[in-house]
């Protein structure tokens, strides 16, 4: 019977899926924790956990989970030394940016108007590329719209409406070109 000590782990042996490693937990940095509390729970994420350390202990943790994600969002005092709102392109996912970003306008949120990016692969963290309004063939990955917290910790809704996969083929509609170039495949 083997154990973990016996399976060695080199960049030769290692192939896609031969760790399991999965993101959980994104730590946010904010200043006035109730007031970040009351600006999450706005968003409708479910709040997982409101915890104070001990009396004199300057410690709470506070930990949110968006509608259908498998991690979670940490925000608190004493969790993170980062500065309050340097927490930048966090991304949620959406299958449906127009209802995600219209929903959220109607729960008080302040949210960009779409856009895409006329390089087709990402968007420019600085805006360069940014053109206003969804990406006109609505392409998976290609829409964003963004908003932030109190904080200024920024986010960003991404629509994806098909996921990138191994069995893809060139002309694929369903993402941009320079999307199916980035990842090999040639028009």
């Amino acid at each position: 019977m083997s154990t973990p000590q016996d399976k060695t782990h080199t960049p030769e042996t290692m192939s896609a899926g031969a760790l399991d490693m999965r993101l959980e937990v994104v730590v946010v940095p904010v200043s006035d924790v109730d007031r970040a509390k009351r600006f999450y729970e706005s968003l409708g994420w479910r709040l997982d956990l409101d915890f104070t350390g001990t009396a004199g202990d300057a410690y709470r943790v506070i930990q949110f989970t968006p509608p259908g994600s498998g991690c979670s969002v940490i925000l608190g005092r004493n969790v993170t030394m980062a500065a309050p709102g340097s927490a930048q392109g966090l991304h949620l996912i959406v299958p449906d940016i127009q209802q995600v970003r219209e929903e959220l306008i109607q729960r008080g949120v302040e949210v960009s108007e779409p856009f895409h990016d006329s390089g087709g692969v990402f968007h420019h963290a600085d805006a360069h590329c940014q053109v206003t309004g969804l990406n006109p063939l609505r392409q998976s990955y290609a829409s964003y719209a963004s908003f932030r917290d109190p904080d200024g910790n920024a986010w960003l809704l991404q629509e994806v409406t098909a996921r990138l996969s191994a069995d893809l083929k060139a002309g694929d509609t369903r993402f941009t070109s320079e999307v199916l170039q980035a990842i090999g495949i040639s028009s």
